[in-house]
């Protein structure tokens, strides 16, 4: 199941002081964190900048975004810095169905379904409150980029139908008040924990294209998703393996320092301790940022 991962490309390093403290899942594993104002910015000065004085004019992004660009001015050979902005999907019906009958019977029954009757949450759809929950991310979008001219993100998506719709509701009108093309890239390997569970099958390549034609899908994208087991849960080394390709390749081939991640719950965990941050859980529909510097291995 899942990529094999093969020689490490990059070590990556989360670094700290830039956003705020994220909480600790080992400390409350029920915590789940909602979007911070600024997505946690601290506000600060920066003596990579020249003269170390800076222009009282510029927001904190700008500050931060100039540090950024002096960070990969400077870089070593072989290092890079980036800002990940990790989002997850707002409520899909599978969330609201294991929050019904509990985690044990969907992990045993339910999730093994297509659905109930009612309701289906094969590749699941957003709920209208998960819809809700995407349009207020994007406001909040607008607000960092249009007022506090936050930097402008390359945009990549899982490939799962609820981030897909996500990414829609928070960034295509922006991108089109903004001026810029919207063309998230779709990446196999952004797509939530794999196997049994019919939420995480994914939708055919020809269904994403003609549901969602702005988007482009990463070359290899299989038509039938081949990944995809029903008697077997990806295991948590696995996830991460792959969730490493993921990032190794984004860092390898984006030239943009600025990236935002459409994911998952779990996805977004297992990225987390690829780049060396504690893993801590995102609520729906929320966004969380950090600083990453890569070394080539």
């Amino acid at each position: 199941m899942g990529s094999q991962a093969g020689p490490k490309v990059f070590d990556f390093e989360c670094l700290a002081g830039f956003f705020m403290t994220q909480p600790s899942m080992k400390q409350d594993s029920t915590y789940a964190l909602a979007t911070h104002a600024e997505f946690g910015l601290i506000p600060q000065s920066y003596g990579t900048q020249a003269g170390s004085t800076e222009d009282g004019q510029l927001t904190p992004w700008q500050r931060f975004a100039n540090h950024v660009e002096q960070l990969n001015r400077d870089a070593k050979d072989g290092e890079l810095y980036k800002v990940l902005y990790v989002g997850r999907h707002g409520q899909g019906f599978h969330n609201v169905m294991e929050a019904k009958v509990g985690t044990p019977d969907w992990e045993n029954h339910w999730a093994l379904l297509d659905g109930d009757g009612d309701a289906i949450w094969a590749d699941s759809e957003l709920t209208d409150q998960g819809k809700r929950e995407a349009i207020d991310n994007g406001k909040v979008w607008r607000r960092l980029i249009e007022q506090e001219k936050m930097p402008w993100p390359a945009l990549y998506c899982s490939p799962l139908q609820r981030c897909l719709e996500t990414a829609r509701l928070s960034f295509e009108e922006l991108a089109a008040s903004q001026g810029k093309t919207y063309q998230p890239m779709v990446k196999e390997n952004l797509r939530e924990r794999m196997g049994r569970h019919t939420c995480d099958r994914r939708s055919s390549r020809t269904w994403i294209h003609e549901h969602y034609p702005a988007y482009l899908i990463e070359p290899g994208f299989t038509e039938k998703d081949e990944l995809f087991e029903a008697d077997r849960r990806e295991t948590d080394e696995e996830h991460i393996a792959r969730t490493r390709i993921a990032m190794e390749d984004i860092f390898e081939t984006e030239p943009r320092a600025f990236v935002s991640i459409t994911m998952h719950s779990m996805a977004s965990r297992m990225l987390m301790q690829v780049i060396g941050q504690e893993p801590f859980r995102l609520s729906p529909g929320s966004t969380t940022a950090f600083l990453v510097k890569a070394t080539r291995s």
